[in-house]
């Protein structure tokens, strides 16, 4: 687009978006990158604002698309802020991504419930596979301690 500068770097403000069921499943993705050590990448749907003033909820709904093909506003699917942000380094391997001398991210939690048969369609670029797991399960399963932190947060929307 004409007119549109186009960020080389990315921006250090990210979502974390844990899709649930009200049973208390949550969908897991593959990274199609490990941590570079072999080991598979498990988290929930992750992603940078496009653009500095970009508000978190737009950005967690644009996050969803991309990576599951979920739609936040279709039927049965309720987007919430959980109003939690976590502020950590950036893992070594990445930050050639971001502007020179960024090594902290900012990130915006948000939990999406949506219904046990939610079709889930992934991007290929980003994901090579789902899963969906009980809550804690889930935790374990996570690479990063921020986002088994987010699921364990499920306790206060459903009884387990």
């Amino acid at each position: 687009m004409q007119g549109m500068k186009q960020c080389a770097y990315k921006i250090a403000q990210s979502v974390l978006v844990v899709i649930y069921t009200a049973q208390g499943q949550v969908l897991l993705l593959r990274r199609t990158q490990g941590d570079g050590l072999g080991q598979d990448y498990w988290q929930p749907v992750t992603g940078s604002k496009d653009a500095e003033d970009e508000p978190w909820a737009q950005t967690a709904a644009r996050e969803v698309w991309e990576e599951t093909g979920i739609d936040v506003h279709a039927p049965g699917c309720e987007l919430h802020d959980w109003e939690l942000e976590n502020v950590y380094a950036i893992y070594p391997q990445w930050l050639h991504r971001y502007a020179p001398g960024t090594c902290m991210n900012t990130e915006r939690v948000f939990g999406l419930r949506v219904p046990p048969d939610i079709r889930v369609t992934l991007n290929p670029r980003e994901h090579t596979a789902f899963a969906w797991h009980a809550w804690r399960e889930a935790a374990d399963r996570c690479y990063s301690p921020s986002n088994a932190e987010a699921i364990l947060h499920l306790s206060a929307f459903f009884v387990p």
